[in-house]
């Protein structure tokens, strides 16, 4: 059996469903839990850990919606909403109440575990490390950030070089470039810069961000077959290398 990826926490009345999800995730190298409805799930949480949470809208004794904010009093633990119900408004509902993600029964195991997987990368990447926690507040509050010869100006929503000549980027360039140097030396997951930036320009398509991100390489002369700012972490997304310091005052 693969290593443990981590524990998921399974909420559902039905009990097939339950079995086959338990032994295909258990292949996977995932420790399960189960709860049968809302009383044994927050009881599971008393004396539990999950990684992840797969709960079903309509079970016995609760709503699915009201066990959400019941669940984030309780636990970190990401949600992901299992539930039958397929309309638009459901699925908005469930993720404005503070889901993680939202599939749809019927669904196939394969793609639970990609949901899964998605959704534990993008969770964990989004935890900053202690050593960068007190620099990245710091810094969220400077308006001209400084790093290896160019300027990041908030205010102007540009980057300038030492001539203070502008790369001319984007809006939807400026705020993915802000969003990785204001967390340096961690890793942002695709998902997790997508959500970050999607203000109308990106289109919701997996390539985005890497074409996003091979334009900027390009106007700061970082070059994609060694870049010193911007690395590829294979697999998860990019991390900004710079040292970044307060730009204020300089020219």
């Amino acid at each position: 059996m693969p290593l443990n990826k981590g524990t998921v926490l399974t909420v559902d009345d039905d009990q097939d469903l339950q079995v086959v999800i338990r032994h295909y995730l258990e292949q996977e190298g995932y420790q399960i839990l189960t709860a049968a409805n809302g009383a044994e799930m927050l009881a599971k949480l008393e004396t539990t850990a999950p990684d992840i949470i797969l709960l079903d809208l309509i079970l016995p004794d609760n709503d699915g919606l009201t066990l959400l904010g019941q669940i984030r009093t309780k636990s970190k633990a990401a949600v992901i909403v299992v539930s039958g119900k397929d309309e638009t408004a459901d699925r908005i509902v469930g993720l404005e109440m503070g889901a993680d993600d939202y599939l749809t029964k019927p669904f196939e195991m394969r793609e639970l575990s990609a949901r899964i997987k998605a959704v534990l990368r993008r969770t964990n990447n989004a935890e900053p490390s202690p050593a960068n926690d007190k620099t990245e507040t710091v810094m969220q509050k400077v308006q001209r950030i400084a790093f290896h010869g160019w300027v990041l100006d908030r205010r102007q929503y540009q980057l300038f070089d030492a001539e203070g000549k502008t790369a001319d980027l984007t809006s939807g360039e400026f705020r993915l470039l802000e969003a990785l140097v204001l967390a340096p030396n961690r890793v942002l997951s695709r998902e997790h810069l997508f959500e970050l930036t999607r203000q109308g320009e990106f289109e919701a398509y997996d390539r985005a961000i890497d074409i996003q991100i091979a334009r900027i390489r390009k106007k700061m002369d970082d070059d994609p077959r060694d870049p010193q700012l911007i690395k590829t972490v294979r697999g998860v997304g990019y991390m900004f290398c710079g040292e970044i310091s307060d730009a204020a005052g300089k020219a």
